[in-house]
C-alpha cells in the first residue's frame, strides 16, 4: 500500500437512489441507522436486514436534495433495489440505481488539496463537506470519499489526476480492513447479523430509533449478550500474496468444522491483511488457518477501536 497521498476510483460500489416525501419515513423502517441523525453534514454506515437479523445489504447513506443515497457493493444493488420498491409501492417515494449518475473517489492523505477544492468535512468519521451537489464525506483521519454529479466528474478526475497519484482499488480496501470497517458483499448476503462485524460499533446501528426489519433480533444481540462470532483483523505474511474472497472459510484446531468466514482482504506490504468473523473461542487460542485445517497460518492483529455496549446503545 502506498503510505503518501492517493486516490482510486470507487468501482466496486454502486449508489441506490431513494427520493420523495416519503423517503426519510420509508428507509427508518427498513435500515439499521437512524435517519434523523442524518442532516447535510451527517453521514452514516448502515444496513438492511431479513427478520432474522441477517444482512442483505451494508452501505454508507447521504442526505442529497430530495432523498437518500446508499453506496454499497455493485453485486448487490440489482437485488436491493427490486426488494425496497416491493415494499415502497404505497409510499411517495421512488427508488433508482444512480450509479452511472456519479463519480466517486476515494482520497488518502489529501487534505490540503480538499483544502484548496474548500471541501474540507468536519474531523469526527461520517462528516460530509459541500460545494454545490459535489460532497466530501469523512471516513476517518486519513480517508475521504468524493461524490459529484458524473457531469462534474471529468473535471474533477483532471484536477486529481494533477494533484495526486492514482492507487490501485486494493490499496483503498486495505485501509477499509485497517480501519476495521467490515461490509457486506454478495457472497455474505445474509451470512451475518450487523454485531458480527461490528457495525454497532462504528455508528451503523441505533437501538433508540424504533422498529425496522430485523430489529428485535439485533437488540437482543445487543442486550443480552448471546453472540458468539465477531469482526477479528487478521494477517498472513510469507506466500500470500493474492488476498482470499470474501466468505473464504477459516480453519482452526479448536473446532472440525469452519470456525469463520473472510469479510474483506486486501493485499499489503508483506502479505495479506483481512477481516473474518470468527468463533470467540478460536480467537481466542490463536490458530486460525485460511481455507482449509492445513490453510496458511493468520496472525491476529489490533482493530483501531474497544467495543463498548454502554456506549453503543446510546445511538
Amino acid at each position: 500500500m502506498a503510505h503518501s497521498a492517493f486516490f482510486c476510483p470507487l468501482t466496486h460500489e454502486g449508489l441506490l437512489a431513494v427520493r420523495g416525501v416519503d423517503a426519510a419515513k420509508f428507509l427508518q423502517g427498513q435500515v439499521t441507522c437512524n435517519l434523523n441523525y442524518l442532516t447535510a453534514h451527517e453521514s452514516s454506515l448502515g444496513a438492511r436486514c431479513t427478520p432474522k437479523g441477517r444482512m442483505l445489504s451494508s452501505f454508507r447513506i447521504v442526505a442529497e436534495e430530495d432523498g437518500f443515497l446508499l453506496a454499497m457493493a455493485h453485486e448487490l444493488l440489482e437485488t436491493q433495489l427490486a426488494e425496497l420498491k416491493k415494499y415502497a409501492a404505497f409510499s411517495k417515494s421512488r427508488l433508482d440505481d444512480e450509479s452511472a449518475a456519479w463519480a466517486r473517489f476515494g482520497l488518502y492523505g489529501a487534505d490540503a488539496l480538499l483544502d484548496e477544492l474548500e471541501l474540507t468535512p468536519g474531523a469526527e468519521a461520517g462528516q460530509v463537506a459541500r460545494a454545490g451537489r459535489t460532497l466530501a464525506i469523512r471516513l476517518d483521519a486519513r480517508r475521504i470519499e468524493l461524490w459529484t454529479p458524473i457531469a462534474e466528474g471529468e473535471a474533477l478526475r483532471a484536477r486529481l489526476d494533477a494533484s495526486l497519484p492514482q492507487a490501485p482499488l486494493n490499496d483503498w480496501l486495505l485501509g477499509q480492513v485497517r480501519a476495521g470497517v467490515g461490509q457486506v458483499f454478495g457472497a455474505t448476503r445474509e451470512m451475518f447479523v450487523p454485531q458480527m462485524i461490528n457495525l454497532q460499533a462504528v455508528g451503523g446501528v441505533s437501538f433508540k430509533k424504533g422498529c425496522y426489519t430485523g430489529q428485535e433480533i439485533v437488540a437482543r444481540m445487543q442486550y443480552l449478550g448471546k453472540l458468539k462470532r465477531r469482526l477479528h483483523r487478521l494477517a498472513g505474511t510469507g506466500d500470500m500474496q493474492v488476498p482470499p474472497a470474501a466468505a473464504t472459510p477459516l480453519f482452526s484446531p479448536v473446532h472440525a468444522t469452519s470456525v469463520g468466514e473472510v469479510v474483506l482482504a486486501a493485499s499489503a506490504e508483506t502479505g495479506v491483511e483481512l477481516l473474518a468473523v470468527l468463533q470467540e473461542d478460536a480467537a481466542a487460542d490463536g490458530r486460525i488457518h485460511l481455507g482449509s485445517p492445513e490453510g496458511p497460518a493468520l496472525q491476529r492483529l489490533e482493530l483501531p477501536y474497544t467495543l463498548d455496549a454502554d456506549r453503543e446503545i446510546q445511538r
